[in-house]
């Protein structure tokens, strides 16, 4: 009777306890109070945690918010999205041109041929003296001599049928050598960038010329019976015209690393080397690849030129600067040695350095303790000045509503709020808030590798099958809007005018009957013997995925497929699923920029493990696409591209895209951007959002006052 009475009363009691124990959290205020320490740090909740403080080999959100407070780029976007000077303090773009000659071809124009190539060059410059533009753009103009130079370049290896072989979906490669005996060249230095500077002078020249060249006369295989494979590859081993576009960074002087040694050209230099080396598996390597070559000017400038145009080229350097000689070959052979490592598999992937960074920025590593917490230390030797902060901390709090009553009691300093919380908060005037459409989409991604998911009609259909406007309605409380593709809504790139999947169970099923699929005894489809079945997953701490997940796996099974579902931590996640693919659908979003370069994420060469195009999409013409875009100086131009490149996407459905939502974050309204007056007295302005709708902007001036400020309309 008594263990009866017991497990009658136990838990009611409990319940009464946990609820007057809400009750007595103690506030900010309290905990604040005799605390001014407490004043000093800023800590932040994330639903999971970090998974390498590597900017380099970096891509969740976690990881790049604690880099972005440690490392530097050379530049940075400003508030208003345009690039401001960080470890580079100027920089400017200026472009070599090349022209390859053949003095043997008779020049219609002038019906004659030019005896030599100096003769073709004194004719090239006389027709552009002709073009103001043209010759107002032109720095120099030289004869570069030709020369004999061995190379490689790969190809696809052929099976019996004469098919190329694949592995794991990707064509096998082999290299095919050669000797090009380049010939004279005519170099134009311009003083910018100019992707049109050729036309002229193909129309003078003749379209003739480019495609007659006698490339015979210069590339020979070192085997013969190689000759006709790489006869196609020609073009690729000797362009004709040939744009190299340089930026040139001027360095900021007196800049050290947290542990004290001084930054310079040898560190903008190593962290392109290390980029590129295939060791590290960079997911932004493809950034980088068009690079020809990254040259030190000194210590206190580095140049980088370009293969070929790059119109994204700048963007790139906004790339964290690693330590040199904290990460170069000596120091990891170094560090393998005190490990018992071998030195030779030992790479930057392997190294301690990414769970204790050493950058510029304006705050220290401290410590990590997983799945608990980061913690940051001020750099009080930043270049630009310190943090008011002296702490930054990032607690892992993968439980929605713990995170929620760890704000309410002030131990947490920011709070992204549930979509069902927005109406009520913004009623609150305790705190801060801030709404804007987010800079990213939410998506249902299919592994394509897997034959289930390889036909476009299916991933259509899939997507017919889900009321995403009840997930807007329902789920996101209609904080959130519908897209359509690949990029940001609120952008340029963004093509307003494609529409939306149509929830439409009943035209899903016709569409997958006609694929063959029929419903069996039990419910389900099945064709060939086999069961429309498959696996969808997603990670822990986002309420709004797992509500996702049962909406999905609810609007598919009304026609006939069998969705079992899955929810990871999110290191787990990542590691053992989304960087291997072992999985077949998952739900994801990602956070996008401003750039419309979506190479890493969406072109076919991006699809190995550790890269973002994991869900192994390929389309030639988007590929083809994505190249342009990336050659593309001109906006207008660029923008009809990017419209078309979403308009295929949509179509082909690699994706089911979802929605954007509306962030609204919410801060204590002590804390104030304090700005310094030249009388030595301080003001304090309201924390604001950029165009890109971000708060933490300027979040090195920001401070907790143990007062709540009062602001005019001027603030």
């Amino acid at each position: 009777m008594f263990i009866k009475r017991i497990l009658i009363y136990f838990p009611i009691l409990l319940i009464l306890f946990l609820a007057q124990s809400f009750f007595w959290v103690p506030t900010y205020d309290e905990q604040a109070l005799g605390n001014p320490e407490r004043l000093k740090k800023y800590i932040r909740a994330s639903s999971g945690d970090a998974e390498t403080l590597n900017p380099l080999i970096s891509a969740d959100t976690a990881s790049s918010s604690i880099n972005s407070l440690v490392f530097d780029g050379l530049i940075a976007l400003d508030d208003k999205l345009e690039y401001r000077p960080r470890l580079a303090t100027s920089w400017t773009q200026s472009e070599e041109a090349f022209l390859v000659v053949d003095p043997r071809y008779r020049l219609e124009k002038i019906e004659k041929k030019l005896p030599n190539s100096m003769d073709w060059l004194h004719y090239i410059k006389k027709l552009l003296e002709k073009t103001p533009q043209g010759i107002e753009n032109l720095k120099s103009i030289d004869l570069v001599p030709g020369l004999v130079v061995e190379g490689s370049v790969q190809v696809p290896i052929s099976g019996r049928n004469g098919s190329p072989e694949e592995l794991q979906g990707r064509s096998l490669m082999k290299p095919i050598f050669y000797t090009l005996r380049y010939p004279d060249r005519i170099k134009f230095t311009l003083n910018h960038i100019d992707q049109d500077f050729f036309n002229p002078i193909k129309k003078w020249i003749g379209e003739e010329y480019f495609e007659k060249f006698p490339y015979d006369d210069f590339i020979s295989a070192k085997k013969k019976s190689q000759y006709n494979l790489l006869k196609t590859n020609f073009a690729k081993i000797l362009p004709l015209t040939e744009h190299n576009p340089i930026i040139s960074f001027n360095l900021r002087r007196g800049v050290r690393f947290h542990d004290g040694h001084e930054f310079d050209s040898g560190d903008v230099l190593f962290t392109y080397r290390s980029i590129m080396n295939v060791k590290t598996a960079s997911p932004r390597r493809s950034d980088y690849e068009p690079v020809k070559h990254a040259l030190a000017d000194g210590p206190y400038k580095a140049i980088i030129t370009y293969k070929r145009l790059f119109s994204s080229a700048i963007n790139s350097w906004s790339m964290g600067i690693l330590p040199e000689h904290l990460l170069n070959e000596e120091a990891l052979n170094k560090e393998a040695l005190v490990n018992k490592n071998d030195s030779k598999k030992f790479n930057i992937r392997d190294s301690q350095f990414n769970r204790k960074p050493i950058g510029t920025g304006p705050f220290r590593f401290a410590e990590w303790r997983s799945d608990e917490i980061i913690r940051l230390e001020r750099n009080d030797d930043y270049w630009e000045g310190p943090p008011e902060y002296q702490e930054y901390i990032m607690r892992v709090i993968p439980d929605p509503l713990t995170r929620e009553m760890e704000f309410y009691a002030g131990a947490v300093d920011n709070y992204s709020v549930e979509p069902h919380q927005v109406m009520r908060f913004k009623k609150d005037d305790k705190y801060q808030n801030f709404s804007s459409l987010g800079y990213f989409f939410a998506y249902i991604g299919y592994n394509i590798r897997n034959p289930l998911f390889s036909s476009p009609e299916v991933r259509r259909a899939l997507g017919m099958a889900i009321d995403v406007d009840q997930i807007i309605k329902h789920v996101l409380y209609g904080e959130g809007e519908r897209v359509t593709g690949p990029y940001a809504k609120m952008t340029d790139w963004y093509d307003q005018d494609v529409k939306p999947l149509s929830y439409n169970p009943d035209e899903a099923l016709k569409i997958l009957r006609k694929l063959g699929w029929e419903k069996n005894d039990e419910g389900f489809l099945e064709k060939d013997g086999n069961v429309f079945e498959f696996n969808l997953i997603t990670n822990n701490g986002n309420s709004i995925r797992k509500n996702i997940l049962t909406i999905a796996q609810n609007g598919w099974s009304k026609i006939g497929v069998k969705c079992n579902t899955q929810i990871f931590e999110w290191a787990v996640f990542l590691k053992d699923f989304v960087n291997t693919h072992n999985f077949d659908a998952i739900i994801l979003g990602w956070s996008m920029g401003v750039d419309p370069d979506l190479f890493q994420i969406w072109h076919s060469s991006q699809t190995g493990k550790k890269q973002l195009n994991f869900v192994g999409y390929e389309n030639a013409e988007v590929d083809r696409l994505i190249v342009r875009i990336r050659q593309e100086y001109d906006k207008i131009k660029q923008v009809n591209m990017t419209r078309q490149l979403h308009r295929i996407i949509a179509h082909d459905q690699p994706y089911t895209f979802l929605y954007v939502s509306k962030v609204t974050q919410l801060l204590d309204k002590k804390i104030v951007i304090v700005e310094p007056q030249l009388d030595g007295l301080e003001k304090y302005k309201k924390i604001y959002s950029t165009r890109a709708g971000d708060i933490n902007y300027y979040f090195n001036k920001w401070r907790k006052l143990d007062f709540v400020p009062q602001f005019n309309h001027l603030n």
